[in-house]
């Protein structure tokens, strides 16, 4: 069987300052110097990468996001994809802070990755490069790319060739090669 190079990585976030003021709980614990989380009492998970409540932007980005970008660079594919419930820091860990005025350390793996790739890319000036960039949406099983307006109201559709390799996100239109 081939392998399949995704890793998984969590990040807890701290309380935020409403949940403590409600006395709200963390239900998420780190096991130390291990790869493992425990949910309530007694459930135990493990990923590839652990980040806990005190983790940085910088740490997240330098472990699991800065290989990717290297790659990326050498030409391969990667894809990043946050994923959890509504208020679990998935756009802070993505974006940061407001964007216009995020604090150097608050940024995010996409200002961070777009920084790295375009000076890279300044850097190589006689190498061609052809960067493509998706931001897609899941929401209730309905798929939208957030950089492209003309695509963000209309069904996107993920397509497979006939050994079951994703060849990306389409619009469902007609023409869409």
């Amino acid at each position: 069987m081939e392998e399949i190079p995704v890793k998984v990585a969590v990040r807890i976030r701290p309380l935020l300052c409403k949940e403590a003021l409600h006395n709200h709980q963390v239900c998420v614990r780190v096991i130390p110097n291990s790869q493992q989380v425990i949910i309530g009492r007694d459930r135990v998970f493990t990923f590839d990468f652990v980040f806990g409540k005190n983790s940085t932007q910088d740490e997240v980005y330098n472990t699991c996001i800065k290989p990717l970008v290297l790659s990326l660079i050498e030409g391969y594919n990667a894809t990043v994809f946050a994923y959890g419930q509504t208020g679990s820091g998935k756009t802070y860990t993505i974006g940061g802070g407001h964007i216009a005025s995020v604090v150097e350390g608050q940024k995010g793996i996409i200002p961070r990755a777009i920084q790295e790739i375009f000076q890279s890319i300044s850097e190589h000036p006689s190498i061609d490069f052809n960067v493509k960039v998706s931001y897609i949406e899941v929401y209730k099983e309905d798929l939208r790319d957030l950089l492209e307006l003309e695509t963000s109201m209309k069904d996107l559709h993920i397509r497979e060739d006939e050994k079951g390799n994703t060849d990306g996100v389409s619009p469902c239109c007609p023409g869409w090669s």
